[in-house]
Protein backbone atom coordinates (compact mmCIF):
# COMPACT_ATOMS: atom_id res chain seq x y z
CA UNK A 1 0.00 0.00 0.00
CA UNK A 2 2.75 2.42 0.97
CA UNK A 3 4.73 1.60 -2.20
CA UNK A 4 1.66 2.25 -4.36
CA UNK A 5 1.08 5.60 -2.62
CA UNK A 6 4.70 6.66 -3.11
CA UNK A 7 4.41 5.73 -6.81
CA UNK A 8 1.30 7.87 -7.24
CA UNK A 9 2.95 10.85 -5.54
CA UNK A 10 6.08 10.46 -7.70
CA UNK A 11 3.94 10.29 -10.85
CA UNK A 12 2.07 13.48 -9.91
CA UNK A 13 5.35 15.27 -9.19
CA UNK A 14 6.72 14.27 -12.59
CA UNK A 15 3.57 15.33 -14.45
CA UNK A 16 3.30 18.78 -12.83
CA UNK A 17 6.53 20.39 -14.07
CA UNK A 18 5.97 19.09 -17.62
CA UNK A 19 2.78 21.12 -17.82
CA UNK A 20 4.58 24.26 -16.61
CA UNK A 21 7.31 23.85 -19.25
CA UNK A 22 4.81 23.44 -22.07
CA UNK A 23 2.99 26.62 -21.00
CA UNK A 24 6.18 28.68 -21.01
CA UNK A 25 7.06 27.32 -24.44
CA UNK A 26 3.62 28.30 -25.65
CA UNK A 27 4.22 31.90 -24.52
CA UNK A 28 7.62 31.98 -26.27
CA UNK A 29 6.19 30.60 -29.53
CA UNK A 30 3.72 33.46 -29.72
CA UNK A 31 5.86 35.66 -31.98
CA UNK A 32 4.71 37.78 -34.86
CA UNK A 33 5.57 36.72 -38.40
CA UNK A 34 7.83 38.67 -40.74
CA UNK A 35 6.35 41.09 -43.24
CA UNK A 36 7.44 39.85 -46.67
CA UNK A 37 8.13 42.12 -49.64
CA UNK A 38 8.55 40.44 -53.01
CA UNK A 39 9.05 41.62 -56.59
CA UNK A 40 6.39 42.07 -59.26
CA UNK A 41 8.81 41.64 -62.15
CA UNK A 42 6.21 42.27 -64.85
CA UNK A 43 5.72 45.85 -63.63
CA UNK A 44 9.15 46.36 -62.00
CA UNK A 45 7.56 47.03 -58.63
CA UNK A 46 7.94 45.83 -55.06
CA UNK A 47 4.92 43.95 -53.82
CA UNK A 48 3.60 45.40 -51.63
CA UNK A 49 5.34 48.70 -52.23
CA UNK A 50 4.25 50.14 -48.88
CA UNK A 51 4.01 48.37 -45.53
CA UNK A 52 3.41 49.39 -41.94
CA UNK A 53 5.11 47.53 -39.10
CA UNK A 54 5.76 48.11 -35.41
CA UNK A 55 9.13 48.52 -33.74
CA UNK A 56 10.61 45.11 -33.08
CA UNK A 57 9.13 43.57 -36.22
CA UNK A 58 11.09 42.21 -39.17
CA UNK A 59 10.70 43.00 -42.86
CA UNK A 60 11.90 40.27 -45.20
CA UNK A 61 12.80 40.95 -48.83
CA UNK A 62 12.39 37.68 -50.69
CA UNK A 63 12.38 36.74 -54.36
CA UNK A 64 13.79 33.95 -56.46
CA UNK A 65 14.11 33.03 -60.12
CA UNK A 66 13.73 36.61 -61.36
CA UNK A 67 14.69 37.39 -64.95
CA UNK A 68 16.32 40.67 -63.88
CA UNK A 69 18.47 41.17 -60.75
CA UNK A 70 17.01 43.35 -57.97
CA UNK A 71 17.98 44.64 -54.55
CA UNK A 72 16.43 46.72 -51.77
CA UNK A 73 18.41 49.68 -50.42
CA UNK A 74 17.11 52.19 -47.87
CA UNK A 75 17.65 55.84 -48.93
CA UNK A 76 19.94 56.63 -45.96
CA UNK A 77 21.73 53.27 -45.96
CA UNK A 78 19.95 51.84 -42.93
CA UNK A 79 19.48 48.52 -44.71
CA UNK A 80 20.87 47.12 -47.93
CA UNK A 81 20.15 43.67 -49.34
CA UNK A 82 23.44 43.77 -51.27
CA UNK A 83 24.22 43.71 -54.94
CA UNK A 84 21.27 43.21 -57.29
CA UNK A 85 20.53 39.49 -57.62
CA UNK A 86 17.87 37.22 -59.11
CA UNK A 87 17.49 35.37 -55.79
CA UNK A 88 17.32 37.42 -52.57
CA UNK A 89 16.40 36.46 -49.01
CA UNK A 90 17.26 39.44 -46.80
CA UNK A 91 15.69 40.43 -43.48
CA UNK A 92 15.90 43.60 -41.42
CA UNK A 93 14.48 44.06 -37.92
CA UNK A 94 13.36 47.52 -36.82
CA UNK A 95 14.45 47.74 -33.20
CA UNK A 96 12.66 49.72 -30.51
CA UNK A 97 13.37 53.41 -31.04
CA UNK A 98 13.49 53.12 -34.85
CA UNK A 99 9.98 54.40 -35.51
CA UNK A 100 9.63 56.55 -38.62
CA UNK A 101 9.25 56.32 -42.37
CA UNK A 102 11.88 54.60 -44.49
CA UNK A 103 12.03 54.87 -48.28
CA UNK A 104 13.84 52.16 -50.23
CA UNK A 105 14.53 51.36 -53.87
CA UNK A 106 15.85 48.79 -56.27
CA UNK A 107 19.05 50.49 -57.46
CA UNK A 108 18.96 49.28 -61.08
CA UNK A 109 15.24 50.04 -61.49
CA UNK A 110 14.58 53.11 -59.30
CA UNK A 111 14.20 55.30 -62.39
CA UNK A 112 11.42 52.95 -63.54
CA UNK A 113 9.53 53.50 -60.27
CA UNK A 114 10.71 50.43 -58.36
CA UNK A 115 10.58 52.12 -54.97
CA UNK A 116 8.89 51.38 -51.70
CA UNK A 117 8.19 52.66 -48.23
CA UNK A 118 8.16 51.14 -44.76
CA UNK A 119 6.33 52.95 -41.96
CA UNK A 120 7.51 51.86 -38.52
CA UNK A 121 5.08 52.69 -35.74
CA UNK A 122 6.28 53.11 -32.16
CA UNK A 123 5.58 50.16 -29.95
CA UNK A 124 3.46 50.68 -26.85
CA UNK A 125 4.67 49.48 -23.45
CA UNK A 126 1.84 46.90 -23.41
CA UNK A 127 2.96 45.58 -26.82
CA UNK A 128 6.53 45.21 -25.53
CA UNK A 129 5.34 43.21 -22.54
CA UNK A 130 3.31 40.91 -24.77
CA UNK A 131 6.17 40.31 -27.22
CA UNK A 132 8.51 39.52 -24.32
CA UNK A 133 6.00 37.11 -22.82
CA UNK A 134 5.50 39.27 -19.73
CA UNK A 135 1.94 40.34 -20.38
CA UNK A 136 0.05 40.64 -17.10
CA UNK A 137 -2.63 38.20 -18.27
CA UNK A 138 0.05 35.59 -19.06
CA UNK A 139 1.59 36.10 -15.63
CA UNK A 140 -1.80 35.76 -13.99
CA UNK A 141 -2.49 32.52 -15.87
CA UNK A 142 0.91 31.13 -14.88
CA UNK A 143 0.39 32.10 -11.23
CA UNK A 144 -3.05 30.48 -11.21
CA UNK A 145 -1.67 27.27 -12.70
CA UNK A 146 1.20 27.26 -10.19
CA UNK A 147 -1.24 27.67 -7.33
CA UNK A 148 -3.38 24.85 -8.69
CA UNK A 149 -0.32 22.63 -8.91
CA UNK A 150 0.69 23.50 -5.33
CA UNK A 151 -2.86 22.78 -4.13
CA UNK A 152 -2.88 19.37 -5.80
CA UNK A 153 0.51 18.45 -4.33
CA UNK A 154 -0.60 19.65 -0.89
CA UNK A 155 -3.77 17.57 -1.09
CA UNK A 156 -1.83 14.48 -2.16
CA UNK A 157 0.60 14.90 0.75
CA UNK A 158 -2.24 15.29 3.25
CA UNK A 159 -3.94 12.16 1.88
CA UNK A 160 -0.64 10.26 1.94
CA UNK A 161 -0.01 11.30 5.54
CA UNK A 162 -3.54 10.30 6.53
CA UNK A 163 -3.16 6.90 4.86
CA UNK A 164 0.19 6.34 6.51
CA UNK A 165 -1.12 7.36 9.93
CA UNK A 166 -4.09 5.02 9.54
CA UNK A 167 -1.87 2.13 8.44
CA UNK A 168 0.69 2.57 11.21
CA UNK A 169 -1.89 3.44 13.79
CA UNK A 170 -2.48 6.67 15.53
CA UNK A 171 -2.32 7.63 19.15
CA UNK A 172 -5.95 6.57 19.75
CA UNK A 173 -6.62 3.12 18.46
CA UNK A 174 -9.92 1.67 19.45
CA UNK A 175 -12.68 3.21 21.52
CA UNK A 176 -11.86 6.23 23.61
CA UNK A 177 -11.83 5.93 27.30
CA UNK A 178 -12.60 8.93 29.26
CA UNK A 179 -14.84 10.84 31.39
Amino acid sequence: MRLRLVGIVALLLLMGPAKAVSNSQMVQDDESEDVIITVDSTNLRFSPDSVTVSEGETVRFFWSGQLLPHNAVEANGLFDSGDPERDVDYSFTFEVGMNGTYDFECEPHADFGMVGQIVVEPVQVEDLNQSNGTDDSNLTEMKDESLTFVSIIGTVWVLALAAYTRQVGGPHRGPRSGF
